[in-house]
């Protein structure tokens, strides 16, 4: 089971992150949410480009990443999320979010 922790120490909804490609290449995205997952024993972070316009589609990026026991990211690193079952959870949470967001409006 799944557990979504929206009050993740390391990130919050206002936090933006720099991802840099393989060519050197820097863009700032914003967090979208963070949750923590008991089945896999991570922490995940969804992101999406923060020049995105508020009515644009976007591509969200996911990552996980390894938290202390405060909270905190214990490296400052995040990993790629390259198991397909790990995926299918990262975007059954995803979806979640998305359909609560779609109500709350």
């Amino acid at each position: 089971m799944t557990k979504e922790n929206k009050q993740n120490k390391a990130f919050d909804e206002d936090s933006q992150i720099t991802l840099v490609d393989d060519q050197g290449n820097e863009e700032l995205y914003n967090v979208l949410f963070t949750f923590d997952s008991e089945d896999y024993g991570k922490s995940y972070v969804l992101l999406y480009p923060a020049s995105a316009a508020e009515d644009e589609e976007v591509d969200i990026q996911a990552f996980s990443f390894k938290s202390d026991d405060n909270g905190a990211t214990a490296s400052g690193d995040l990993y790629p999320i390259e198991d397909d079952d790990e995926w299918n959870m990262v975007e059954e949470v995803l979806n979640t979010f998305l359909s609560d967001d779609n109500i709350n409006k």
